[in-house]
């Protein structure tokens, strides 16, 4: 397996980018995928929250903490490495792995490079799309309709929809479910990966005793994630770098 760099972002905040990270790092420990993560919510680290042993905090405007991403892709035992993007700094990151030739490298399948860009409810956040267009030419580019907060996404003006979402051709669409509003709350208390929630456990696996309804709740929820990663053959997308890059 090559080295795959995952970017989780949007240039708008609120539109739930940490529980899509936190999808993808429980996706990836299922698929026994080594797995690092970097929080760059410098200094709070929402990630690093629920996930303590993967991540690691970054400030993305500094070339030191860019390095600390980058540099080390190819040299530390997980070959995946997922990024959750601070709100406002997908722009500088793309533009930051543009300026360093990440993008070249990734045009000649030295990395791999996947975008979850995570879509809000309004205009400008659908404008993203055309400003993320220039770096995701060789870029697996997954459009990402997030429902955990009930959000419409335009289903009632298919006209605008359909305008935005073409000037990508090669961007997927994922659409994340609703979970239960009481199940999200306990499992954001908890602090713990949804995993270790429907398992009973705390991050250090201790035993604990969460409810069974909500456990259930998100166990569903999960199992549905799961299927839309699947969907889009996530796996296989990140093991095919290696293949074609020993070719």
């Amino acid at each position: 397996m090559s080295p795959a760099l995952i970017l989780v972002g949007a240039d708008k905040g609120g539109v739930g980018k940490t529980t899509i990270s936190r999808a993808l790092l429980d996706y990836f420990a299922r698929q026994n995928i080594p797995t690092r993560a970097f929080d760059s919510e410098a200094p709070r680290g929402a990630l690093k929250r629920f996930h303590p042993e993967e991540t690691e905090i970054v400030d993305l405007t500094q070339a030191s903490d860019q390095m600390r991403v980058i540099d080390t892709l190819a040299t530390v035992g997980p070959k995946v490495t997922v990024v959750d993007v601070r709100a406002g700094q997908l722009g500088m990151t793309l533009a930051a792995l543009r300026d360093t030739g990440f993008l070249e490298a990734v045009r000649d399948r030295e990395f791999g490079l996947g975008l979850f860009h995570i879509l809000g409810p309004s205009i400008s956040s659908l404008d993203e799309i055309a400003a993320t267009q220039p770096f995701v030419a060789d870029a697996h580019y997954f459009l990402v309709k997030n429902h955990i907060n009930d959000t419409t996404f335009f289903e009632w003006d298919p006209a605008t929809y359909k305008s935005y979402f073409s000037k990508v051709k090669s961007a997927v669409d994922v659409t994340i479910p609703k979970l239960n509003e009481l199940a999200y709350e306990q499992v954001e208390l908890s602090g713990v990966p949804f995993t270790d929630f429907i398992e009973n456990k705390t991050t250090n696996g201790k035993p604990v005793n969460n409810s069974f309804v909500l456990r259930g709740y998100v166990r569903t929820w999960m199992r549905n994630v799961v299927a839309e990663f699947e969907r889009i053959k996530l796996a296989e997308l990140v093991a095919a770098k290696a293949k074609r890059a020993a070719a």
